[in-house]
């Protein structure tokens, strides 16, 4: 009897990312494949969806090879992605605008307008979250007052997970997770508020019908296997978001644990077990039955090393550049770091928020620079962490476990262990997100009985890092000129310098 197999699907911000794996999480073969992001104009980041489709049946078909197997012994298939997307579908499925990402800013006036109009408070009572550009909505509404034509065209908008669903299986759906993103949707009981969308000039013929995640939403079509390489028919779930499928992938399944993110960006998820929710964090539905996350998603991550490597790195490699840091005591002797690359997202939503290197002097190094960037995006977590206690979480009951790029360096991780002052437990595995949407197809096509099965059989951890509590109070100061360096400078990052004039 051949090997049943599931296949993970991660819709990111840089790449596609398509893993197959066996009943016990084991890597039988992947892929990655990238696709590029568009800045049309000031304040704009865009995709092309179509992009996304063309990415995964690479990833898929390369998988296929590499793992040398039949097509049929893939039993199931789940799909993570990138949140708050706003993709115009027609009725028969074709794309008809790029879809703004995560990152972009152009519905900033509309959000505001909204808020004004109905009040956040009101927004907020359903939706669990504070009404930004940056979130599905306002780019519903932006559709509509700027590209009326489109709009009219628009049969339904999907979500990235959803969008690769309709193409496998020519069903459009989108899940309890990743729906968030639209704030007439009720976070706590998972049904659109008719009333709410109406109040925002919108209606809930333009969105699609809800499933849980680990919902089978259709069968890959025979055209879909001639692309892809699949078996026709194999079964497809509905997916999640890829933050609360790589917090499944990390073992989070039970209330208090929390997942630590560091890939291109960074952030954490709380697991709970009622909702929870603060205005300056993101709230959704996990991809597990029953539990929420209480999130905090920031800019900087992986993607800080990244960019230092690339600019100021002098060829080295990123062992070579923590192991200059490593050189550095906790604190980089007084130099810091405001990791905010790209704007920053929880808990100051601030678009004008600037990267920042405060303390450097004549006798600081490169190693120094490197440790105070590492510190840095440790910080904005932490930041975030203070502000899940005001909404009544305890740091301390919390069972942290890492993920992402970052949690393969154990210099960062014990950063980590030190800032929060809790032990961090790393999984095997870095492929956290796609096992997260290959364990949803597992449980919806019955290869696992429930999620606890599906968790205990597949993520094992590699290590625990436990805190240095000297370190820790080492840290807390830092924390409070880190905290005290934005308050100082956020008024002055609004301003720019074009042409030699300040605006």
């Amino acid at each position: 009897m051949m090997e049943e197999l599931i296949l993970g699907i991660d819709i990111g911000t840089s790449a596609c990312k398509i893993a197959i794996f066996n009943k016990k999480g084991e890597v039988k073969a992947q892929s990655s494949q990238n696709y590029n992001l568009y800045y049309p104009y000031d304040g704009w980041v865009e995709q092309d969806p179509d992009e996304w489709w063309n990415s995964t049946c690479i990833g898929i078909r390369d998988c296929i090879d590499k793992a040398g197997i039949d097509s049929s012994q893939i039993i199931g298939i789940g799909i993570a992605g990138q949140g708050w997307s706003s993709i115009p579908v027609d009725k028969e499925g074709n794309c008809l605008y790029h879809t703004p990402i995560w990152m972009d800013k152009r519905s900033k006036k509309i959000a505001e307008r909204i808020v004004n109009e109905i009040g956040a408070e009101k927004i907020f009572e359903v939706s669990g979250n504070a009404f930004l550009p940056e979130y599905t909505t306002p780019k519903m509404i932006w559709f509509k007052e700027e590209l009326p034509e489109i709009y009219h065209k628009t049969y339904k908008f999907l979500q990235s997970n959803s969008y690769i669903g309709m193409k496998l299986t020519g069903v459009m759906s989108v899940d309890r997770c990743q729906n968030y993103g639209v704030h007439f949707y009720n976070t706590k009981t998972f049904k659109y508020d008719d009333k709410l969308a109406e109040e925002m000039g919108l209606c809930l013929d333009k969105v699609p019908d809800i499933y849980q995640c680990h919902d089978i939403i259709g069968r890959v079509t025979k055209e879909a296997a001639e692309i892809t390489s699949l078996a026709e028919g194999t079964p497809v779930v509905a997916g999640g978001l890829d933050a609360a499928c790589g917090t499944l992938g990390a073992g989070v399944y039970l209330p208090k644990q929390t997942q630590i993110q560091g890939g291109q960006a960074g952030g954490m998820s709380i697991c709970v077990d009622e909702p929870v929710t603060h205005p300056q964090l993101i709230f959704s539905p996990h991809v597990v039955p029953n539990l929420w996350l209480l999130q905090g998603g920031t800019v900087g991550g992986g993607g800080v090393l990244r960019w230092f490597k690339q600019e100021l790195g002098d060829g080295k490699s990123y062992d070579d550049l923590t192991a200059l840091a490593e050189q550095v005591p906790p604190g980089s002797d007084g130099v810091m770091f405001l990791p905010y690359m790209s704007g920053e997202r929880c808990p100051i939503w601030d678009p004008n928020a600037k990267g920042v290197f405060y303390g450097l002097s004549f006798d600081k190094t490169k190693g120094h620079m490197v440790r105070a960037a590492l510190e840095g995006v440790v910080f904005s977590v932490k930041h975030n962490l203070n502000v899940a206690e005001e909404a009544g979480v305890k740091i301390s009951e919390l069972d942290f476990r890492a993920m992402g790029g970052a949690a393969n360096s154990t210099l960062w991780v014990q950063m980590y262990a030190d800032v929060i002052g809790s032990k961090i437990s790393v999984p095997a595995s870095d492929t956290a997100t796609t096992l997260g949407a290959a364990l949803l197809a597992g449980v919806g096509v019955g290869l696992y009985k429930d999620f606890e099965e599906a968790v205990q059989e597949t993520v094992k951890m590699t290590r625990v890092q436990e805190p240095n509590m000297e370190n820790h109070e080492i840290y807390k100061k830092s924390m409070e000129l880190y905290l005290e360096l934005y308050e100082n400078l956020k008024h002055t990052f609004g301003r720019s310098i074009r042409g030699g004039k300040t605006s």
